[in-house]
């Protein structure tokens, strides 16, 4: 499985890559690997406010519908359009065009409970 260096990690199997104050959220090569083929994504509306662990998104595959968690407590900046006529970025993609929300986090201190790549790894070996 691809875990990337530079992002941190839920152990539900969501992902944040860190920009400044604002984070890329979106589920792990594992998780989309788990689901199968994903078929629709509910995205979250721009500005909404979400807590650290609170449910988001959905994501629905030929297998299940899966909660995605917010690994940061925040405001949801923008959402990938692309995933409406094309869920299946997300398992074809999803560190880079299978993204599911960039959040403006209130609490960088909240990213310290998250999961190095190293810690992650090991969770899914």
């Amino acid at each position: 499985m691809n875990v990337p260096e530079d992002l941190k990690y839920r152990t539900s199997h969501e992902y944040i890559r860190i920009e400044g104050d604002t984070g890329t959220v979106g589920i792990t090569d594992h998780a989309q690997a788990e689901l199968t083929d994903i078929v629709y994504v509910e995205l979250p509306k721009v500005g909404a406010e979400t807590q650290a662990g609170g449910t988001i998104a959905v994501v629905e595959s030929v297998k299940a519908a899966s909660d995605i968690y917010s690994p940061v407590s925040g405001v949801v900046v923008e959402v990938n359009t692309d995933l409406e006529s094309d869920p299946a970025l997300v398992n074809t993609d999803p560190y880079g065009r299978g993204w599911l929300y960039k959040i403006r986090f209130t609490s960088a201190s909240e990213l310290d409970s998250l999961l190095d790549p190293a810690a992650y790894s090991a969770k899914i070996a």
